[in-house]
């Protein structure tokens, strides 16, 4: 049991700062991180884990605490952008920025997009993958997901991508042709799983701790569960990576990635497939990542990158270039009457 008060506090000052960034963690990982406290004790025999009510017992102890249930909200309040939501996103990046001394060059968005594979004449759809993480089912026929993970720099660069292909064992032909720093993940379904978002921020603190310019890294991304782990935001914690997650629904406003590169990347995926299958039935992994290496430069180019981050009032800051876009529902105001007082009728 997490019975020190060092270790209660830990366990609060942990879940007040995710939220805080915009991350409220469920039930189960809190639990996880306190079974991780408890772990860190170095006891032998370890201790067992925390029972099933453990964590609802704590939260009614700890007044700075309590449940919420999180809700989606309606398509049509998606598309109907707030400006208070907006205005609260940049205050939390600046204060965040001040807070960490975090400099331009040391900002970074990731997200994840997926593609749909099946029967090439037909069946070649890209989309933003599922933040729910199921796959969008575009036909009926043999068809696989694939999940790749990009990421990129305020700068104008972008990491090398993290491609998360179906299945269970690694295949030497994927590596053919397929450049020397590309990471290739699998699982059974071709979705992102809280090991594999692990595995990338460990793949992010590779290719870019030899480009810190000040201290901190500031990462920006969604709300997908498995960038929201305890040991995902510990091994950024550890690494002095700081996550800040966008408001929900907000992405084609917010985003870099969203609004600088995955338009283009959608387009040319979508021609370089159809000269690809010519005459090809099926589109299988290698064929996805031969088209994939094709088109991927052509798109994160140092402009598109540049353009996002400045589209998103990022870099440069600025909240007018967000804010200049809204779709805000206005009510529209009653017509006005007039009334002569000296007939008693409108005019």
């Amino acid at each position: 049991m997490v019975s020190s008060r060092d270790q209660r506090q830990s366990l609060v000052q942990w879940v007040l700062k995710l939220d805080q960034r915009g991350f409220p963690p469920h039930i189960i990982d809190v639990r996880r991180m306190a079974d991780a406290l408890l772990a860190a004790r170095g006891q032998d025999p370890p201790p067992q884990p925390v029972g099933k009510n453990w964590v609802s017992r704590f939260i009614q102890n700890q007044p700075e605490l309590q449940t919420k249930w999180s809700r989606r909200i309606s398509s049509q309040r998606a598309h109907c952008e707030d400006p208070a939501v907006i205005a609260a996103w940049f205050k939390l990046v600046e204060e965040t920025r001040q807070t960490y001394g975090v400099l331009d060059q040391d900002i970074y968005n990731f997200d994840e997009t997926g593609f749909a594979m099946g029967v090439a004449a037909t069946s070649k759809v890209v989309t933003s993958s599922d933040r729910v993480g199921r796959a969008v089912v575009v036909q009926p026929g043999n068809r696989e997901w694939v999940t790749v993970i990009e990421c990129v720099n305020a700068s104008g660069w972008s990491l090398p991508p993290f491609v998360i292909l179906s299945g269970k064992v690694h295949q030497s032909s994927w590596y053919r042709n397929l450049p020397l720093d590309w990471t290739i993940g699998v699982s059974d379904n071709g979705w992102t799983t809280d090991e594999l978002g692990l595995e990338w921020a460990k793949h992010f603190n590779q290719h870019t701790a030899a480009r810190i310019a000040g201290v901190y890294r500031l990462l920006i991304l969604d709300g997908h569960s498995s960038h929201a782990t305890p040991e995902f935001d510990q091994y950024c914690a550890d690494n002095k990576i700081i996550t800040l997650c966008m408001p929900p629904h907000t992405s084609h406003l917010l985003q870099p990635l969203d609004v600088g590169c995955y338009s283009p990347l959608k387009r040319a995926y979508g021609r370089e497939i159809e000269e690809l299958a010519q005459g090809v039935y099926h589109v299988d992994k290698i064929d996805f990542l031969t088209a994939y290496t094709r088109i991927r430069p052509t798109v994160f180019t140092q402009q598109n990158i540049q353009a996002g981050f400045r589209a998103t009032g990022l870099i440069p800051p600025s909240i007018d270039r967000v804010l200049s876009s809204l779709n805000v529902v206005r009510t529209p105001s009653p017509p006005q009457t007039t009334i002569d007082n000296n007939d008693g009728n409108s005019a």
